[in-house]
């Protein structure tokens, strides 16, 4: 079976960053990989992916400070989060989908195959 296991999350004051990082096992083709995110008041909201072809994607209110990478050898991806902001709070999901190659939008929830354990991340003002 395909796992998922996710890390990086942390505590930071507003302006700071961090990498989380997505290790995925069990899949031998290429797949997407992204993170949604779910804070208190807010819906669970698809944040940035990248998909089979290395496409990448990431909405509006992320757009210049997050990007997504991936060292396809050691099958993790990254998501590099730069000029955090308070509204970032999260547990962030990682998310595993064999069926998206090329992506222009956050995949629906129903195509996701396997997902992380959660990461927090807390952006103080």
């Amino acid at each position: 079976d395909v796992q998922v296991e996710e890390s990086g999350g942390g505590s930071v004051q507003a302006g700071g960053s961090l990498r989380l990082s997505c290790a995925v096992s069990g899949y031998r083709y290429s797949y997407f990989i992204g993170w949604f995110r779910q804070s208190p008041g807010k819906e669970h909201e698809g944040v940035a992916g990248i998909g089979g072809d290395d496409s990448t994607f990431t909405i509006r209110s992320v757009k210049d400070r997050f990007f997504v990478s991936r060292d396809n050898a050691k099958n993790v991806a990254y998501l590099q989060m730069n000029n955090l902001q308070p509204e970032d709070t999260a547990m962030y999901f990682c998310a595993f989908s064999s069926r998206v190659n090329n992506i222009q939008n956050m995949p629906s929830r129903s195509l996701i195959e396997a997902w992380g354990q959660g990461t927090q991340v807390t952006v103080s003002s």
